[in-house]
């Protein structure tokens, strides 16, 4: 774990590209995550201030996930908020083709919930790198390049059970407005 932590963004990525999706079925329950190194200061800042900002949502724990059956899935993420563990940002899963290199990748779709996570577009991608070991990469933005701008996280566990649905989803959302690789399909 230890060299991950030392990797830049490039070379996360390109290790992204050479790892394989984990299947929505194995993606159960809670997993402790962290924030890698950033392709930018601009980008460091801004994902320590989202994800690590004790006054909101909190300190970044963890993503949780659950299927839920016809390739889909469920999940939130966790912080630690004033001495209390919250649920936030409830997002829902698939695996579908990577925005990086078509192959298939685990999806956390923000967009099919009401967040601020949905309304900036966010969606991670994530492949398994060692057992119990996940690299993501996120993304965010308003349009494609900005969408491109990888975001790189660890994820490892499960480290606790899943404990339960949150979030309102977006009426008449489709994920394939997120995931232009699905529109083929």
């Amino acid at each position: 774990m230890h060299d991950i932590l030392r990797l830049s963004t490039e070379e996360l990525l390109s290790l992204f590209k050479a790892l394989e999706a984990p299947g929505l079925e194995e993606m159960h329950g809670e997993y402790a995550a962290l924030l890698l190194r950033q392709p930018t200061a601009v980008a460091a800042l801004s994902g320590h201030l989202s994800l690590y900002n004790p006054l909101y949502p909190g300190m970044w724990l963890a993503k949780a996930f659950r299927p839920v059956g016809e390739g889909r899935g469920r999940g939130y993420n966790m912080f630690r908020h004033f001495g209390r563990v919250v649920q936030g940002y409830a997002m829902m899963t698939l695996v579908a083709p990577s925005r990086y290199d078509g192959r298939p990748a685990f999806q956390l779709v923000y967009r099919a919930f009401q967040s601020y996570c949905g309304f900036i577009h966010m969606v991670d991608e994530v492949r398994l790198l060692a057992a119990g070991q996940y690299l993501g990469i996120g993304t965010v933005g308003f349009s494609d390049a900005q969408r491109r701008v990888p975001r790189p996280f660890l994820m490892t566990g499960p480290v606790a059970p899943y404990r339960g649905d949150i979030g309102q989803e977006r009426v008449g959302f489709k994920v394939e407005s997120e995931l232009p690789g699905l529109s083929g399909r």
